[in-house]
């Protein structure tokens, strides 16, 4: 049996949140109704790590967040109040450079013949010549002959552990030992001077040169010569090490060679011999630039830090999960999120090898014959898979479900009013002065992205399918450049992230998405001849046109450009277009697409329905450590979709008021005005609740600007990362300033600040609706940390700022006292929704729901789903569904469009004034004839009429926004 956790919460670790102050809030956690920690990685990751994915030892705690000791202490603290954790995990990819990944320093050391060659994704045999059996480190800050001429490549020897290196700032290099002679005979006339030539200090030096000269070649990768390399240069590299401590003379002569091959600034000629010594390298240093055209391992999207490691290699697996494995098999870890599962070869083969492993280290193994490959999970697993809306999950995975990207987008969208996406998108064209058309656009960056970041994963394709080509006589007169082209439509023209096709499974789903890609690829090439389409979609499906046996390298490069087609969307579309098109940013985020404005009741219902069939276990969430905006700056901006006409003027008025901070550079606005109008919405969507004073201002002011800087260079239009545009960034900063330069005489925020307050208003209200929601429907409620208060947070880093949890501890203790008072639960939910601004109202619907999750696990675990039918004139603004499991029924009824709707007098949804003649029909309840509201402890008696259940509105909505009622019989 599979142990499903009741509700999670995300922990972000790193140096300064740790295992000793996440044990310290594990009883807060258990009150506020939290099963299980849902914990960031914490192996070994690079040093000053803020997140942890940049791992350098999958074996080893990371030391900035704790040690077995403080880890255990946490583990105990978890076990003492019936808590657990889930662990993200990072099968994809590893942190290299620097100076703390031994295996990548291993590879750099030994090349094809290092014995972790084969754990990295490294084309060891590229077609540009100079790149054979290299890897191509492009780390440099210039050109290498520039940075080598400048001095800023070091050589170095380590005297304790006889060994050379080359340093660059952070970087180390190690030097390979069969180019040691290089150094240790450089001038070697010098040392002779000064030893007779049979003395034996000085003999010893020459057999070592002999030695190393002789060791096996890193090229020769058979068993035998890699072992004897191996073994052998750690034994001459002793030896050099025991010689230059027990010859002073020896060990002076090389420190002083190594000085002289360090060169000289300012004389070109010095650095002739140290550039001769790394030619002969297993990797070549070149300037960062040159990345996107001819890296040969395969990357993290396009950072050259993190590079793929191969998860099919059976060698791999089993290294980089033996600890993790040891921590399941202690019970200590008890669910896995995986981490960018897209980017693994066969993830498929990845999840069934993870559960066939956990189960054998759970002693399950003889009881289980498994004759057919694993289609069910046996373990808590969910992967962090990004969904298109016309995507579904396979359900031969083994897997729970995803992390819930698809809810965050299915239950926001929710609160977005489709009847004015016309005059919206209408505003927003004549407010930036063009039409965006997003399926142009996203198309667009994909295709700059292929060229400009991810040029040299193409490359490698295009030669492979060329490859292909050139051994069938019916496709040899493809030209190298024509099968270039062709698949930069392709994977331009790709639906989804990626398809994953396997030797023996091409699903209906993949084929669809492949066949409607080279469709589009089609329409949109220029190419004369387009059988090359054809030819490319017979390879991406494994179709029988290429005989019962597959040519060779035919598997390879699909499974190849399956890997490539997610890095290229993800880029393209969450890196790139959603900060260009801005009609309405809380569209613009992980797992969403802007161009579904709004979500109607049957889908929600709908999706909800098809989780329980299909993934009644998976993740939903609302808020993540990736999200572009948090959860409630999502609900506040949704509530101009209500307000499109209002939204317009007080645009007009803003642009007229900020007129005079505008730059112009070289007859261009700064900031442009699709800038100009993410500034708004961006201040409108995180101004804080609490009363702005000028040095919360100023505090403000800085968030803004960084996200600002951030936005325009990830939407590549004006300036970039990769080619930044200082004069306009300076410009986009002095508007921001000048904008929010002070709170007196400020016309601007005059005019904004009773605006940002109604609109904060409705937002509020949106965001108790959307948790009740993601609290009560099918799946694991997921809370990012700090986000039981009202957090309004941009895109990381800002929504990695540390959390104050001694404030919430000391605001659930008073909320459990408030409630206890003695005064009715309805008087104190009617005051905290009264004063909702100061969060307690959140904390308390959280709290209060968690709670009854935990007294009723199974309801909400195994509880089916059923839509609610609602009567009468405010109808539409109601979502209602039921959750029944055996003899338990609970009802989830939320509003919504607060600002179409309307208010009882006070500024609240509530009451009989504006609910009246609204009804939520019941469907047959079994002999429930009253229900207990959870949150507010009232007593609802159902309504008979013409043979059917209701409960009006005005009742479900007399002292609270949101309703949750519990059977009673």
């Amino acid at each position: 049996m599979i142990k499903i956790p009741r509700a999670t919460y995300r922990l972000q670790f790193n140096s300064q949140f740790t295992f000793a102050d996440a044990e310290a809030i594990v009883p807060y956690l258990h009150e506020l109704g939290v099963s299980h920690c849902y914990a960031s990685p914490y192996l070994k990751a690079r040093s000053g790590s803020p997140h942890g994915y940049d791992i350098v030892d999958h074996n080893a705690l990371n030391p900035e967040i704790g040690d077995e000791e403080t880890f255990s202490s946490w583990i105990l603290a978890l076990r003492r109040h019936e808590m657990g954790q889930i662990l993200d995990i990072v099968p994809n990819h590893m942190g290299v450079g620097g100076d703390d990944n031994g295996w990548w320093l291993d590879v750099l050391e030994h090349g094809p013949a290092s014995e972790y060659a084969g754990y990295f994704d490294i084309d060891w045999r590229p077609i540009k010549e100079e790149l054979r059996g290299k890897v191509l480190l492009p780390l440099l800050g210039d050109h290498y002959g520039t940075v080598l001429e400048k001095g800023e490549l070091e050589l170095t020897f380590d005297l304790e552990r006889g060994q050379f290196s080359l340093c660059f700032y952070h970087h180390r290099f190690p030097i390979d030992p069969n180019t040691y002679p290089d150094i240790l005979g450089y001038r070697m006339e010098r040392l002779a001077d000064h030893f007779p030539e049979e003395e034996v200090s000085f003999l010893e030096y020459q057999s070592l040169i002999t030695a190393f000269q002789h060791l096996p070649s890193r090229h020769d990768t058979s068993d035998e010569k890699r072992a004897e390399r191996l073994r052998d240069c750690a034994i001459y590299k002793r030896r050099l090490a025991e010689s230059c401590r027990k010859y002073p003379a020896i060990g002076a002569f090389v420190l002083d060679t190594v000085a002289v091959l360090n060169g000289v600034v300012e004389q070109p000629e010095s650095f002739n011999q140290l550039h001769y010594l790394l030619e002969r390298q297993a990797y070549r240093l070149a300037y960062w630039r040159v990345a996107a055209d001819e890296i040969n391992y395969r990357r993290f999207f396009d950072i050259n830090d993190l590079a793929g490691l191969r998860m099919e290699n059976q060698a791999v697996f089993e290294t980089t999960h033996r600890f993790i494995l040891e921590l399941v098999k202690k019970g200590e870890v008890d669910g896995l999120r995986i981490d960018h599962p897209d980017g693994l070869y066969d993830p498929l083969s990845y999840y069934q090898h993870l559960n066939k492993k956990i189960i054998d280290i759970q002693g399950e193994g003889e009881r289980n014959h498994f004759s057919h490959p694993i289609s069910k999970p046996n373990y808590y697993i969910v992967i962090e898979k990004i969904l298109a809306s016309y995507e579904h999950l396979p359900e031969n995975w083994p897997v729970c479900g995803t992390t819930g990207y698809e809810f965050a987008s299915l239950n926001n969208g929710l609160f977005i009013y489709p009847s004015s996406q016309k005059e919206f998108e209408q505003l927003y064209s004549r407010f930036i002065g063009r039409s965006w058309d997003f399926d142009q656009l996203l198309y667009e960056r994909k295709k700059i992205i292929i060229r400009v970041q991810l040029s040299s994963e193409l490359t490698v394709l295009a030669n492979r399918l060329n490859s292909i080509a050139q051994r069938d006589r019916h496709t040899r007169d493809f030209t190298l450049n024509g099968l270039r082209e062709a698949l930069t439509e392709v994977v331009a023209c790709f639906p989804v992230y990626r398809t994953y096709v396997a030797t023996n499974q091409v699903s209906e789903e993949d084929k669809r998405f492949v066949q409607w890609a080279v469709v589009q690829a089609k329409k949109r090439s220029p190419a004369a001849d387009i059988s090359i389409f054809d030819f490319i979609q017979a390879i991406l499906l494994l179709e029988a046109s290429l005989r019962s046996e597959f040519p060779e390298g035919v598997i390879p490069f699909v499974m190849r450009f399956q890997q490539y087609t997610g890095p290229v969307m993800a880029k393209a579309l969450e890196d790139t277009a959603l900060y260009i098109y801005n009609y309405l940013v809380s569209l613009n985020d992980v797992g969403s697409d802007p161009r579904n404005f709004g979500v109607s009741l049957p889908s929600f219902h709908r999706a909800n329905q098809e989780r329980v069939q299909h993934w009644p276990h998976g993740m939903i969430t609302s808020s993540t450590h990736d999200s572009k905006r948090s959860e409630d700056v999502r609900a506040r901006l949704n509530v101009l979709s209500e307000i499109p006409e209002e939204w317009r003027k007080r645009l007009s008025r803003w642009t007229r008021i900020n007129r005079s901070k505008v730059r112009r550079l070289n007859g261009f606005r700064a900031p442009s005005r699709n800038d100009e109008y993410l500034f708004y919405q961006t201040v409108l969507g995180a101004w804080p609740l609490l009363e702005m004073s000028e040095e919360r201002l100023i505090n403000f002011q800085g968030r803004i600007e960084a996200y600002m800087l951030k936005a325009i260079k990830e939407a590549k239009v004006h300036t970039s990362w990769i080619n930044p545009n200082i004069e306009y960034e300076t410009a986009v900063v002095h508007f921001v300033r000048n904008a929010l330069g002070n709170l007196e005489k400020n016309p601007f925020l005059v005019d904004f600040i009773p605006f940002q307050k109604r609109v904060a208003r409705f937002g509020l209200l949106n965001g108790l609706s959307q948790l009740l929601l993601k609290l009560t429907v099918p799946g694991v409620p997921d809370i990012y940390q700090g986000n039981e208060l009202w957090e309004f947070q941009l895109v990381d880093p800002d929504n990695r700022h540390p959390v104050d949890f001694a404030l919430r501890q000391r605001m659930l203790q008073h909320l459990m006292l408030l409630i206890h008072s003695g005064q009715p639960l309805a008087f104190h939910t009617y005051e905290l929704l009264r004063n909702k601004e100061n969060s307690l109202v959140k904390l308390y619907l959280t709290w209060k729901v968690l709670s009854f999750r935990a007294r009723l696990p199974f309801l909400f675990e195994k509880g089916d789903y059923t839509a609610l039918s609602v009567h009468g004139a405010k109808a539409k603004h109601i979502c209602a569904f039921a959750r029944r499991h055996q003899n338990k029924l609970v009802l989830s009824v939320v509003p919504r469009w607060f600002a179409l709707l309307g208010d009882n007098g006070d500024g609240l949804p509530l009451g009989e004034s504006l609910w009246k003649g609204t009804w939520v029909e019941i469907p047959e309840v079994n002999g429930y004839e009253k229900f207990t509201n959870v949150l507010t402890d009232e007593i609802i008696t159902i309504v008979r009429n013409k043979g059917k259940n209701y409960i009006p509105a005005h009742k479900l909505f007399k002292n609270f926004s949101v309703s949750l009622l519990f059977g009673l019989k």
